[in-house]
């Protein structure tokens, strides 16, 4: 028996609160749970900041990675296997890119990316090709395996169909966060009909697609989605927390360019303000180094810096008021002029924030970015695009939706011991 085909003297489970329990009988996937680079998961939130906002919201990309692979495995040897459109030689490539899809997400995921300007995909196919423990194991099945889980996850592999229980508008990855996400925050939003979704999902050519009769628990799925953005992975309070952590990021960065002598020396960081980054270096980040630099800065002689960490730590975070670019302009310019007049730096204490979704849209020629729309699968075998059946998925087809806040600390300006005419004037702008 090869390794590849290899199964475990008994089937191994892990107790999930979502799926109930996560099987595994490879032996390569028992394997890839074991190496470092996936465990370093457990010590990465799947939610970022947002546990600040939903105090259950503790939960890890491990557990995450984990349902993902399980609902996979489900659509595969449930669903697909036997099926003749279905190729089961695909089955391991499958699993293996299910479970690794979120191998190279940093602390705080997408505030730590957009600081630095890092990818976490970049990031996960240089962890499956480059020198790790995970390598190894993908190379044990064949030499060039690890390369074809790079291209699954970068949505270059070959055959479509697998990208797509990956990466599209119903996957594995959504139908997972979505339940996992709301039931560790605790709202009701993100439930829908998964176990009907997967009875009826077909593999046909080059995608996935839903028989007609499970429409509308494909419609409840994306009201799901939508509700889940709007209600929980935007939710204002954790934009604010975003804030707070992005501009620590950005003074912390600022300080060392300035020759600062830090009290505590950021020596996990100097690779990434050098932009000299390594994978290794990479690999040494979680969110445990980063509240334990958080907390040591609250200490630091920087009063923007010592003030950012310590409102992180204790969650003193920013008010916000809603704002509208394109037509308050003017009143941010204003806003800016007497922040620095209040001797609040506004770069540090007056941030605008903005939030967009676009909760289902279908490839239109000419546009950049070729999304993989939901098909139905009808009863003449004919295959139609979801919103040309389902009015509700028609009615918020291609529309985006944006969300602006400006963020702001009320403590320092109701704070009126010092240049109080400045400061009430700043809240009349602002309408408080």
């Amino acid at each position: 028996m090869s390794y590849a085909t290899e199964k475990l003297n008994e089937e191994k489970v892990f107790k999930d609160p979502v799926h109930r329990y996560v099987h595994v009988r490879d032996r390569v996937i028992w394997d890839l749970i074991g190496t470092k680079e996936f465990q370093r998961l457990r010590r990465i939130r799947q939610l970022g900041t947002t546990y600040l906002t939903f105090h259950g919201a503790e939960h890890s990309r491990l557990n995450h990675s984990l349902g993902v692979y399980e609902i996979v495995r489900r659509i595969i040897d449930d669903g697909f296997e036997g099926r003749p459109e279905w190729d089961s030689n695909e089955r391991l490539l499958c699993l293996c890119a299910a479970l690794l899809h979120d191998l190279g997400h940093g602390p705080f995921s997408h505030s730590f990316e957009k600081v630095f300007h890092l990818d976490h995909e970049d990031f996960t196919r240089a962890i499956i090709l480059g020198d790790t423990e995970v390598n190894a194991v993908l190379r044990n099945v064949k030499e060039e395996f690890p390369k074809h889980v790079a291209e699954v996850i970068a949505k270059t592999y070959k055959n479509k169909m697998v990208v797509s229980l990956i990466s599209s508008q119903i996957d594995a990855d959504r139908m997972d966060y979505l339940q996992r996400d709301a039931y560790f925050t605790g709202v009701s939003y993100g439930h829908f009909d998964m176990e009907r979704i997967l009875r009826v999902m077909r593999p046909r050519e080059d995608q996935v697609v839903i028989k007609s009769s499970g429409m509308h628990a494909v419609e409840d799925y994306i009201m799901s989605r939508y509700q889940m953005y709007w209600q929980v992975y935007f939710h204002p309070v954790t934009r604010s927390a975003e804030v707070i952590l992005t501009k620590i990021l950005h003074r912390a960065k600022q300080l060392h360019e300035e020759f600062y002598n830090f009290k505590h020396q950021p020596i996990h960081f100097y690779s990434i303000f050098e932009d000299e980054l390594t994978l290794q270096d990479y690999l040494k980040l979680d969110e445990s180094i980063i509240h334990y630099y958080f907390q040591a800065w609250e200490e630091e002689d920087d009063p923007i810096l010592s003030d950012l960490c310590r409102r992180f730590m204790n969650r003193n975070l920013f008010k916000y008021v809603e704002f509208n670019p394109t037509t308050q302009m003017k009143d941010l310019m204003e806003l800016n002029n007497l922040f620095k007049k209040a001797g609040l730096d506004p770069e540090y204490y007056l941030v605008v924030d903005s939030s967009s979704d676009l909760p289902y849209d279908f490839y239109r020629p000419g546009e950049e970015e070729e999304r993989l729309p939901i098909h139905l699968l009808m009863p003449t075998g004919e295959v139609r695009e979801l919103s040309r059946e389902s009015e509700i998925v028609d009615a918020i087809s291609g529309k985006r939706r944006t969300d602006h806040k400006l963020y702001f600390p009320l403590d320092l300006l109701q704070d009126v011991s010092t240049k109080k005419t400045i400061k009430r004037k700043i809240l009349e702008i602002l309408g408080i």
